[in-house]
């Protein structure tokens, strides 16, 4: 929390936040945004299957006004027992989990999640904030076209044969 306070005002003096008059209204406001957005972001890590990062990484950067490098870091903080237990027991308990492919997936993205962070911890926050961004637009196009109803050519034809 004091890392929310200090990125959110902005003001360092020696590690500590500096204190005024209304800190304990900004300290109570600040708890309840974070808490909130846990909430939020667990409810739909449970009902779309999304990894929270999409939700918490530009809730922390525009909401509680963290670093692109503190709100990345801070999400995979975040993630690490929620995501493994709340939702897992769920889909488990319907037989909608696939043991063998998670764990091999899990061993590869432990070795990739280094990896990206090794790339990313160096970056400048610009940059970073630009491929996040790039791949939450290319997430979100690639859904579009999934969603988009097609028409089967059969029934195109066949509903132009009708109309003839």
């Amino acid at each position: 929390m004091r890392e929310v306070a200090r990125h959110r005002e902005g003001r360092q003096n020696e590690g500590r936040v500096e204190r005024c008059g209304n800190h304990r209204r900004t300290a109570d406001v600040t708890i309840f945004l974070v808490l909130a957005l846990g909430v939020l972001a667990g409810i739909l890590v449970g009902l779309l299957g999304i990894g929270g990062g999409i939700v918490l990484v530009p809730a922390m950067v525009h909401v509680l006004h963290m670093d692109q490098h503190l709100a990345q870091g801070t999400s995979l903080f975040i993630l690490l027992p929620p995501v493994g237990l709340g939702a897992l027991r769920q889909y488990r308990k319907a037989g909608n989990v696939d043991l063998r492919a998670g764990i091999l997936c899990a061993i590869g993205m432990t070795f990739g999640a280094y990896l990206g962070g090794k790339i990313a911890v160096p970056m400048s926050t610009q940059m970073l904030k630009g491929f996040f961004g790039g791949f939450l637009m290319f997430s979100a196009v690639l859904l579009w076209f999934k969603v988009r109803p097609a028409q089967p050519a059969a029934a195109a034809v066949a509903t132009k044969e009708n109309t003839a």
